[in-house]
C-alpha cells in the first residue's frame, strides 16, 4: 500500500502538506501534533493505524501548520487557522461528504469543522478528546500549572535524548510502550516540530474550549475513550460525550493514549468503527433478506439483544444460556451473514428491525 502526498494552500496562504491512501469511502483525519506524514507512514508509532484505517477507507491525513512536511514558519497558530486547514484540504482532495475522525487535539478541529458544515460530515468519530483544554480541566488537581510545567518541559527538553525528558512525554502518550517504541517515539518529537513550534501549539491547546460547537453538532457521533489514558483523563471523554447531543460513548480498556497494534483498544476501535460507519456493510445490500432467513429462531433472538448494545453476560441471562454458548450463537451469526464483527452484526440487525437502541453514553 502507497500513499501519495499533496500540497495545498490554507486561506492565509501557509502550504499544507495531506496525504492519501487507500481504497474505499473517504475518511479524512484531522490534524494533531506529533505527526510527519513521510516518517510516519514507517514509524511503529503511526504505522499500523494508517495501514488498518487504509485497508478500509481512503484515508486522508495531513499535517497541521507548523508542524511534518506543512510550511514550519507560520504567522498565527489558533483554532481557527486549523479549522481553516482542515477545510482547504478537504477542498483541495475534492471531497464532497466523509466520515471524519478527531484523535486527541483533532477533535476539537473536527468538532468545529462538523459544527460549521454539518452537511459534508456523514458520521463523526472522536477519540481520546476533549471539550476543553488542559488549563480548564475539570479534573486533577491543578491542570493549569501542571500545562505550565509541560510547556517549559518542551522549551528546556523536547527533542533532547536525555532519557529524563524523553520519559516524561513518552509517560503521558505511551505509557505501556517498550523501549524500542520509546525510542520512535523520541526521534518523532525531533521530526515532527521545532520546540519553538511544539510550546506554541500546546498553549493554544491548553486554552481550547469547544463546548458550544459540541451542543451545536447534529452529526451522528461515536466518541471512545481509553478507561486509563495518561495523556487525556477519562472524565474528559466522559464529558465530551456528554456535551454533544445524542452522542454514543465507548469506553476502551488500556492506558496507551496512542494505542499501538496489539493493544486490545485498537481491534475494539476498529471494529467500532466499522458498526459505526457501517462501512463494511455496503456488500450486504440487496441480499439481506436472504442471509437473515438463514438464521434459525435463537439466532435471530440472540442478534435481536445483540441490536440492543447488550453483551454476552446479559443476553445469557436473559435467554437462559451460558455466556460460552452465546459466543458461539454470535460467531455462527457473523459467518451467516458475512459481517467482520458484532459492530456489524448490530448495525444490520437495526437496520433490519430488530432490537431497541440503549442509551450509551
Amino acid at each position: 500500500m502507497n500513499q501519495q502526498i499533496r500540497f495545498c494552500r490554507s486561506g492565509d496562504g501557509v502550504r499544507i502538506a495531506f496525504a492519501e491512501s487507500g481504497r474505499g469511502p473517504p475518511l479524512v483525519k484531522s490534524a494533531h501534533w506529533l505527526t510527519h506524514l513521510d516518517h510516519d507512514w514507517t514509524s511503529p508509532v503511526w504505522r499500523h493505524q494508517h495501514e488498518d484505517i487504509s485497508g478500509r477507507y481512503r484515508l486522508l491525513r495531513y499535517d497541521q501548520r507548523g508542524t511534518g512536511l506543512s510550511d514550519r514558519d507560520v504567522k498565527e497558530t489558533s483554532l481557527e487557522r486549523w479549522v481553516d486547514d482542515l477545510e482547504a484540504v478537504v477542498d483541495a482532495a475534492g471531497l464532497d461528504t466523509f466520515v471524519l475522525l478527531g484523535m486527541s487535539q483533532g477533535g476539537p478541529i473536527a468538532i468545529e469543522y462538523a459544527a460549521r458544515h454539518p452537511g459534508r460530515v456523514s458520521h463523526l468519530v472522536l477519540y481520546g478528546s476533549y471539550v476543553l483544554g488542559r488549563r480548564l480541566w475539570r479534573s486533577g488537581d491543578d491542570p493549569a500549572r501542571e500545562a505550565d510545567a509541560l510547556k517549559e518541559m518542551i522549551h528546556v527538553g523536547w527533542g533532547r535524548d536525555n532519557p529524563a525528558y524523553r520519559q516524561v512525554f513518552s509517560s503521558l502518550f505511551v505509557p505501556d510502550a517498550d523501549p524500542g517504541l520509546v525510542r520512535h517515539f523520541n526521534e518523532l518529537q525531533r521530526l515532527s516540530a521545532s520546540a519553538e513550534n511544539a510550546a506554541r501549539i500546546v498553549s493554544v491547546i491548553d486554552g481550547l474550549d469547544v463546548t458550544d460547537a459540541a451542543r451545536r453538532l447534529r452529526v451522528p457521533t461515536l466518541v471512545m475513550h481509553c478507561e486509563d489514558d495518561q495523556r487525556i483523563p477519562f472524565d474528559e471523554g466522559r464529558q465530551l460525550a456528554t456535551e454533544i447531543p445524542s452522542a454514543r460513548f465507548m469506553p476502551l480498556p488500556g492506558s496507551n493514549h496512542v494505542m499501538q497494534r496489539d493493544d486490545p483498544a485498537w481491534r475494539l476501535f476498529l471494529e467500532a468503527l466499522d458498526g459505526f460507519t457501517g462501512v463494511r456493510l455496503a456488500a450486504f445490500g440487496a441480499d439481506s433478506r436472504e442471509r437473515f432467513a438463514q438464521l434459525t429462531e435463537r439466532e435471530r433472538a440472540v442478534l435481536a439483544q445483540l441490536a440492543t448494545g447488550s453483551g454476552n453476560a446479559d443476553i445469557a441471562s436473559r435467554l437462559n444460556l451460558s455466556p460460552k454458548t452465546v459466543r458461539n450463537y454470535v460467531s455462527r451469526i457473523l459467518d451467516k451473514l458475512s459481517l467482520a464483527s458484532r459492530g456489524e452484526a448490530i448495525i444490520a440487525a437495526r437496520d433490519a428491525g430488530l432490537g431497541v437502541e440503549r442509551d450509551e453514553r
